[in-house]
C-alpha cells in the first residue's frame, strides 16, 4: 500500500481535516477517507506514516462492528468493492480507498467532543493538578496523575478548528444541545467506552480516554459518527507499563513526540509549523506502533 498525503477523487470533498479528507457521495452519505498524514503538539508533519490510514479506517470499522445492535453508527462499508458498487465513479480509484475508505451515513453534526475519561492525564490532569478541578468543577482530592477515576467521568469539549479543544462542563453542554440530547450522548459514550475498555484491556491496552462525535441523520435519529476508540482519538496506555503517578508513555505516537521534544529541548524547533524534517527510523518505529495497536485490538494482523 502507497502512502498518502492527500487525497484527490472525483467526488465534492466537503472537508479536510487534520488526517481526514471528506467527500459527499449524494445528499445522504460521505465518504470519509483516511490518509497517512500525522500531527503532534497541533501541528502536521510533512512525512506520512505508512499504513496509519489503514490503521484507524479499520479500527473503527471493527469497532462499528462490535457496537452493531447496542449503539447506533454511521459506517455502511468500508469493504472497497462494495464502495465502488455504490459509488461506481470510484472504479478508476480502487487503489486509493483500498483499506482506508469508509462508507457512512450524512449527519447533521452535533458541536460537541463527547470525552470519557478512565484516568486523569492530558489536559485533565493539568487543571486537576493546578486546582483541583475539571472544567471549573472539583473532583475528589488526593488523585495522583495517570490515576484511574471511577466511574469514568463524562467531560465535553468544544470542538476547535485549530488548536485545543476546550473542556466545558456538563451544565454547559446542556445549555448548548438541550437537556435531552445531552442525556442521550453520554448514554451513548458510556456505553461505548465501557465496551471498548473491556475488551482492550484483555487485549493488553488501556483507553484511558476517548473521544465520540454524533450526529443526527436524515431520519433523525442520533448515531456515532467519525472515527471510534482509535489511537488518534483515544490515550492508548499499555497495560504491562501503566504505573500511576506520572505521565504513560503514548502507545502510537511515542517515538514521534519523543524525537520532536528532542528537537525543541536542542533549539532546533520553536514547536509551530512548518515540523522539523523527521528521520526514517521515526517513521518507520511510529508505523509500527500503530499496526501493532491494531494486532493488539483485533488480535490479528492488518491485510488489506
Amino acid at each position: 500500500m502507497t502512502a498518502m498525503l492527500a487525497s484527490d477523487l472525483p467526488l465534492p470533498r466537503i472537508g479536510r481535516g487534520k488526517v481526514r479528507d471528506i467527500y459527499a457521495v449524494g445528499d445522504d452519505r460521505v465518504l470519509l477517507l483516511t490518509t497517512d498524514r500525522i500531527s503532534a503538539f497541533d501541528v502536521v508533519m510533512d512525512e506520512t506514516i505508512p499504513m496509519k490510514g489503514a490503521v484507524l479506517t479499520q479500527i473503527s470499522a471493527f469497532w462499528c462492528r462490535k457496537l452493531a445492535g447496542s449503539v447506533p453508527h454511521h459506517m455502511i462499508t468500508v469493504d472497497a468493492d462494495a464502495i465502488i458498487s455504490e459509488v461506481p465513479v470510484l472504479k478508476g480509484h480502487r487503489a486509493e480507498i483500498l483499506g482506508r475508505a469508509m462508507l457512512c451515513r450524512r449527519t447533521n453534526v452535533f458541536p460537541i467532543e463527547c470525552v470519557i475519561r478512565g484516568y486523569i492525564s492530558g489536559s485533565a490532569w493539568k487543571e486537576y493538578d493546578a486546582h483541583g478541578t475539571l472544567a471549573g468543577e472539583a473532583l475528589p482530592t488526593g488523585l495522583i496523575e495517570s490515576a484511574r477515576l471511577e466511574p469514568a467521568i463524562f467531560s465535553p469539549a468544544t470542538k476547535a478548528e485549530t488548536g485545543h479543544d476546550e473542556n466545558i462542563a456538563v451544565s454547559r453542554m446542556r445549555e448548548i444541545l438541550g437537556g435531552e440530547v445531552t442525556e442521550t450522548l453520554e448514554r451513548m459514550t458510556r456505553a461505548i467506552y465501557a465496551l471498548g475498555e473491556t475488551q482492550s484491556r484483555a487485549q493488553g491496552i488501556i483507553i484511558a480516554d476517548t473521544k465520540c462525535e454524533f450526529g443526527r441523520d436524515r431520519q433523525g435519529c442520533i448515531i456515532l459518527i467519525d472515527e471510534v476508540m482509535t489511537p488518534d482519538s483515544s490515550r492508548f496506555w499499555a497495560v504491562e507499563a501503566y504505573k500511576p503517578g506520572h505521565s504513560q508513555p503514548s502507545f502510537d505516537k511515542q517515538p514521534l513526540r519523543d524525537y520532536l521534544d528532542g528537537e525543541r529541548k536542542a533549539g532546533r524547533w520553536n514547536g509551530d509549523a512548518p515540523p522539523p524534517p523527521l528521520p526514517a527510523s521515526v517513521v518507520q518505529a511510529t508505523s509500527k506502533r500503530y499496526l501493532e495497536a491494531y494486532r493488539r485490538l483485533t488480535g490479528s494482523e492488518l491485510k488489506v
